[in-house]
C-alpha cells in the first residue's frame, strides 16, 4: 500500500480518482462500508481508490481535555486499512493551520489535485473543515458544481444497535470485548510499542514487554489470555493489565505487561498487536513477591490451556 502524505500527491496517480474520506478510527464495518463502496466504485469505473484519514485524530487538537481514548492511534490504522487490500491511503496532518481550513477549500484541493475526481464516499453524518461546517449537503452542492459523483453511506447496524466508534469503545471499557468484535468485524486488538520497564517480571523469572499503546482504549484491569503478532509471527502469551499493587510505585501507572511463552529475546522498540482471548482474574495485591510469583505461574498456566 502506498502511503500519501499530501493532497498534490493525488496528481501522481492515474484518475478517475474515487475518494473515500473519514478519521476512521477503529476501522470498524460502517468505516469497511464506505472504503469498500468507493473501491467498488472504482473498479466498475477502471479508476483509482484512494482512502484518505488524518492524522492525529481532530478530537486531539480540537478537543484534548475531552478527547476519548482512540479504538487505533494512526499507525495501528494504518496497519489495518492495509489488511483491507487498499493500494492508496492519504494521511492529511491535522493540525491547526489545516483545522482552519473551510471545508469548500478542503474539497477545491482535492477537485485541483486529483485528475479528475470523480468521486467522494463518506458516512451519512460525516461533518469536516472549519468549524465542523461541511456536511453531506455541501458535498453534494460542491459536487455538481465541479463534477463529482458525493455517496452518503448510511450508518450500520448489528443487533439493532447502530455501529459507532463511540459504542465500541464503550464496550472495550466495559470488557465486552464480544460485542466490540460483533461491530468492528473483527477481534479487538491494542497496537503497542515495547518500551524499557523496570524489569521486574524478568527477576521473577516471567520476563514481560511493556507496551506503549498509544492513546489506545484498554479492556477493564486484570489479568487475560492473550495472542500476540510479533514481526509477523503470532505467539501466545498472558497480559497484565492494571496498577501492579503488590509493587510500591510513588505515582502508580495503568501498565499494560505481555509475557509471551518461550520467547526470551531483546523486542524493545518492536511493535506487537494485543488480542485478548480471555478474562482470567481481577488485579490483586499479594503479601510478598513470593505470593506473586506463585500466581503468575498459575496465570501462565491457565493462559497456555485457554482456547
Amino acid at each position: 500500500m502506498e502511503v500519501l502524505r499530501s493532497i498534490p500527491e493525488l496528481s501522481r496517480l492515474r484518475g478517475p480518482i474515487f475518494t473515500a474520506i473519514g478519521v476512521f478510527d477503529g476501522v470498524h464495518l460502517g468505516h469497511q462500508a464506505v472504503i469498500s463502496t468507493s473501491a467498488a466504485h472504482a473498479r466498475e469505473a477502471g479508476g483509482t481508490p484512494v482512502v484518505v484519514t488524518f492524522d492525529p485524530h481532530p478530537a486531539k487538537l480540537l478537543r484534548p481535555e475531552k478527547a476519548p481514548h482512540l479504538l487505533t492511534a494512526t499507525q495501528h490504522k494504518i496497519a489495518l486499512i492495509r489488511e483491507l487490500g487498499v493500494e492508496h491511503l492519504l494521511v492529511v496532518q491535522f493540525d491547526r493551520a489545516f483545522a482552519e481550513t473551510a471545508p469548500e477549500e478542503f474539497v477545491r484541493q482535492l477537485v485541483i489535485h486529483a485528475k479528475p475526481l470523480r468521486e467522494i464516499c463518506v458516512g451519512h453524518e460525516w461533518s469536516f473543515g472549519r468549524k465542523r461546517a461541511g456536511n453531506l449537503a455541501l458535498l453534494q452542492k460542491l459536487g455538481a458544481e465541479s463534477q463529482f459523483d458525493v455517496v452518503g453511506i448510511k450508518p450500520i447496524a448489528v443487533n439493532g444497535a447502530v455501529v459507532s466508534s463511540t459504542a465500541i469503545r464503550e464496550a472495550v471499557e466495559k470488557g465486552d470485548l464480544a460485542r466490540a468484535a460483533e461491530m468492528l468485524g473483527r477481534e479487538y486488538t491494542i497496537l503497542g510499542t515495547v518500551k524499557k520497564g523496570a524489569q521486574l517480571g524478568r527477576t521473577l523469572g516471567f520476563p514481560t514487554a511493556n507496551l506503549s499503546a498509544h492513546s489506545e482504549q484498554f479492556p477493564p484491569n486484570g489479568v487475560y489470555a492473550a495472542e500476540a503478532r510479533l514481526q509477523g509471527a503470532v505467539l501466545r502469551g498472558v497480559v497484565n493489565l492494571g496498577y501492579r499493587p503488590t509493587i510500591d510505585q510513588a505515582k502508580p501507572e495503568r501498565l499494560l505487561e505481555l509475557h509471551l511463552f518461550d520467547v526470551d529475546r531483546d523486542i524493545y522498540g518492536e511493535d506487537v498487536e494485543v488480542r485478548f482471548l480471555r478474562y482470567l482474574r481481577a488485579e490483586q495485591k499479594f503479601g510478598s513477591l513470593d505470593d506473586l510469583k506463585a500466581q503468575i505461574a498459575r496465570d501462565v498456566e491457565s493462559a497456555r490451556l485457554a482456547v
